[in-house]
Parts: C-alpha cells; structure tokens; sequence
C-alpha cells in the first residue's frame, strides 16, 4: 500500500513483556522494535530496516503472542465484551545510521462478546497463536471506530508509517512512499476518516 519494495525476515528476538518497561507500553513496543530492527541489521539486512512489535493492553496487563492454546483461550476469554488497546512500536533504521527512530500507535479495540463456540471457531483456523492477544482484526472478533487506525490493528499503522517515512526520507536511501490511505480504503471497502488527517498533517 505504501508503493515500497520490501523483502521480510524474521529474527530471534525475546519478546519480553516482564520488563521495567512494562509501566510504558507504547515506550515497551518501541524499544522491542528497536531490538528488532538492530537484531536485523546484525543478521547481516541489508538497506533500510524497518521493525515492528504489536502488545495489547487489557486492564494494565500486557498481552503479547499466547504460548499455547490454553493461554490463547484465557486471553480471549479476558477480552471478550470489553475494550483493550493495541499498541505497534515501529523502529526505522536508515544504512549506517548507528540506532533506529523509533515511534507507537495506540489503538482502542472493542470486542465483541464471545461465547465458547466463537473461540472453538477461531482456533479451528490455527492462526491464534501467532497473534498478540490471540486475535486478529479481520477476524470480526472485534472492531474499531473510523477515525482509529485500523491497519495498527490489524498489522501495521501504515499512515503513521507513511508520515515517518516522508520526514525521514533523505536518509534512507528508498523511494518515496505514496500516500496509502486510498488503497487502505479500497482494502477495507470503508472510508477511514484518521488516516486524510495524518497524511495531510
């Protein structure tokens, strides 16, 4: 969406949530980010790297990935019927550059209430253990308002990104990103009314 080419790696990086960090989890999402984006480079990435984290935050308890299906479960059955938030740290590493800008986006969420079955259903799929909270947006279990970010939630904070990326752009070596909030649109047949504000601003 943001008319980028990329390539996608993978690296070993705790994700560790049990960290003085922890009272901050936008700061706590970033500074993982960070140690991606490092951990990256050191993997011998080259270019510009640009790293991610995702925590939910549900009643001031931090939820990353579940270890296992019985952990996935508590999770959603903690969530179900309430609002929690989703946070994305972003980490921007330019070539030579000796430390990654880093940033967060903050989303609330509301899902829905979610009876037994609707959780069987969604495990049937075998894609909750790769998500933070074991949930993801386009899964309909839960929404956010038009002017949220919907793509924090469902992966990246793309127009956040994309504004990152602009001011940023002189040292990183890439072409310049184009706005995504039209193809976002389009993707989600919905008109977001965050993203125009962001872009423009």
């Amino acid at each position: 969406m943001l008319g980028l080419e990329y390539d996608v790696t993978a690296t070993d990086t705790p994700e560790e949530l049990d960290t003085p960090l922890a009272a901050d989890p936008p700061a706590l999402a970033a500074a993982l980010a960070a140690e991606k984006a490092l951990a990256a480079r050191e993997s011998n990435v080259r270019g510009t790297v640009l790293a991610f984290d995702t925590i939910v935050v549900h009643h001031g308890e931090l939820l990353g990935k579940p270890v296992d299906l019985d952990d996935a479960y508590r999770m959603l059955r903690s969530l179900s019927g309430e609002q929690h938030e989703v946070v994305t740290g972003m980490a921007v590493l330019p070539p030579g550059a000796p430390a990654p800008e880093t940033a967060s986006v903050t989303t609330p969420v509301r899902m829905r209430t979610l009876a037994t079955a609707d959780i069987d259903a969604w495990a049937a799929r075998g894609e909750l253990l790769g998500c933070a909270g074991a949930y993801n947006l386009e899964s309909h279990l839960a929404e956010v308002d038009d002017d949220q970010c919907f793509q924090n939630v469902a992966g990246l904070p793309l127009c956040h990104l994309y504004v990152m990326l602009c001011r940023m752009n002189a040292e990183l070596g890439i072409a310049t990103p184009r706005s995504p909030v039209a193809p976002c649109d389009a993707a989600r047949g919905a008109k977001c009314a965050l993203g125009p504000r962001l872009v423009r601003g």
